[in-house]
């Protein structure tokens, strides 16, 4: 049985940092490399960069880290979405890896 993940999509590096942080102080969690993304309407964004942290773990430590990113996050700049997967399908554990951070543009 695989590790659950959790998934938290906010705006801005330095709320993704911080949010990554306080997941991990919550609970027993491992993190995964960020992944960014700039839309087409960053302009009209809070911050003009989404970022996706994911942390790894029981499902129940998962749940926790994300509470607590979830509520240092929206201190600095907000949160767009959460998701937590118990049990990732193995094409799911492919995408996981994916990430945009090491990417130019």
């Amino acid at each position: 049985m695989g590790e659950a993940v959790g998934i938290v999509e906010l705006f801005g590096l330095v709320a993704a940092f911080a949010a990554a942080d306080a997941g991990c102080k919550a609970a027993d969690v491992r993190l995964e490399p960020f992944d960014k993304n700039k839309p087409a309407n960053a302009d009209a964004l809070p911050v003009p960069l989404i970022v996706a942290i994911k942390f790894r773990g029981s499902v129940t430590a998962v749940e926790a880290a994300v509470e607590a990113a979830v509520k240092r996050a929206n201190e600095i700049t907000g949160v767009i979405t959460t998701y937590v997967i118990p049990r990732p399908e193995k094409d799911t554990e492919k995408m996981l890896k994916i990430s945009g951070m090491d990417k130019t543009r």
